[in-house]
């Protein structure tokens, strides 16, 4: 049955879509086993994302960067081309009587069937839509505002930034967690104050993704509330907190990204120095390279990532005492950076490293030497390949 659905619902054309079978789909899932049904919702919407909010997934990419792009490489696959497929038609042109499918279970019992119909009519910007979401957001029924915090973020109507943020004092955890997520879709600067507020929530469901909402709206003023959130009892939180202010991508993010480096917790370290490579910048280099005396390879090797994304000489020191790890993904990744780098002065140890044991840390020092700007080693685009493990 899941297969139809797909078919119907995603991969036809909006011509050909019928509003009775669309009712008769939503008709089955209701009676479905609730795993078909979100399975069918993650398919027609997002694949995944912040479908499942009953699940502690935080709704953002992990932060395991890939440095290393090969020519002609890219992600993908089946999910994430129906996803495009479906965003790209965002049901326009969809005709009255379809999305009137849709509307007519928007305030079902069935919580998945209900929340498909949200994503639906708040991705095709329904006319009315805003009225009925927000109409959700007011009853009394607390999986009803869910769904109407669920329909508004996927509508990003920033008429909604105001009932959103009253939203996220909600006594229902999923309200408040789901009203933190479509103000970070909406992605307005506005919710910045009351998202900084939902970083103290008592929940760490609801603190974990206001940092991720910060993220998305990517300003320097949401820098010092995630900086607080780094601090966080929750392992999640400290994780999104670093994730946002690498996406904001400002140097105020350094100072209180720093000391993670050494956090216990190797997911915390990790996304910490992904944050300090996305942030690029030179005040970055030092806590980097704390992460190349870390015990775990994964790390140095992020660490070696994040110094090649700085691009600072300050950094070819340290970069190129990593050339000689007892990790060979970690003497590749040093090679790489101090590519990146393009400093002379990496030029003797990249010369040294050519000798190396292992053949692929040998070519990605012959890579690294021919992007370094001298006479005898002209720039090439051609890059090795460094794998980062997740």
């Amino acid at each position: 049955m899941l297969a139809p659905l797909l078919g119907l619902l995603v991969l036809q054309t909006p011509v050909t879509l019928d509003s009775a079978e669309v009712a008769r789909v939503l008709v089955q899932l209701k009676a479905s086993d609730s795993t078909v049904c979100e399975l069918a919702g993650q398919s027609l919407t997002n694949y995944g994302g912040f479908w499942n909010r009953s699940r502690s997934d935080i709704p953002m990419p992990r932060p395991m960067p890939t440095p290393m792009p090969m020519p002609g490489g890219g992600g993908g696959g089946p999910a994430h081309v129906m996803h495009d497929v479906m965003r790209a038609h965002r049901f326009e042109g969809r005709d009255a009587a379809v999305l009137g499918a849709f509307r007519a279970v928007i305030r079902d019992d069935n919580r998945c069937v209900r929340n498909i119909a949200a994503r639906v009519l708040g991705n095709a910007g329904d006319a009315g839509a805003y009225d009925l979401f927000a109409g959700l957001l007011r009853d009394s029924r607390p999986g009803l505002r869910e769904t109407g915090a669920l329909g508004l973020g996927e509508l990003e109507d920033v008429r909604a930034i105001n009932p959103l943020a009253d939203a996220l004092d909600d006594a229902e955890l999923a309200v408040r967690r789901t009203a933190a997520w479509a103000l970070g879709e909406i992605e307005d600067a506005a919710a910045i104050d009351p998202l900084a507020r939902a970083l103290r929530d008592r929940a760490p469901e609801v603190r974990r993704t206001a940092a991720w909402a910060l993220g998305q709206i990517e300003s320097v003023r949401a820098v010092r509330p995630l900086g607080d959130a780094l601090g966080d009892a929750s392992l999640d939180v400290r994780v999104a907190a670093a994730w946002a202010l690498g996406e904001i991508e400002n140097a105020q993010g350094v100072a209180p990204l720093g000391p993670l480096v050494r956090d216990p917790a190797l997911e915390v370290r990790k996304a910490a120095l992904w944050a300090l490579g996305e942030i690029e910048d030179a005040s970055g280099v030092a806590p980097a390279a704390v992460g190349l005396k870390d015990a775990n390879p994964d790390v140095r090797v992020l660490a070696c990532w994040a110094l090649g994304e700085i691009e600072d000489d300050s950094g070819v020191d340290p970069l190129v005492a990593a050339l000689k790890d007892a990790d060979v993904d970690v003497r590749v990744a040093a090679a790489w950076a101090l590519g990146e780098i393009e400093s002379p002065l990496a030029l003797d140890a990249l010369k040294a490293a050519q000798q190396d044991a292992v053949s692929s840390v040998r070519r990605a020092a012959t890579w690294a030497l021919r992007q370094i700007d001298d006479e005898d080693h002209p720039r090439v685009r051609v890059r090795p390949r460094v794998r980062i493990k997740s």
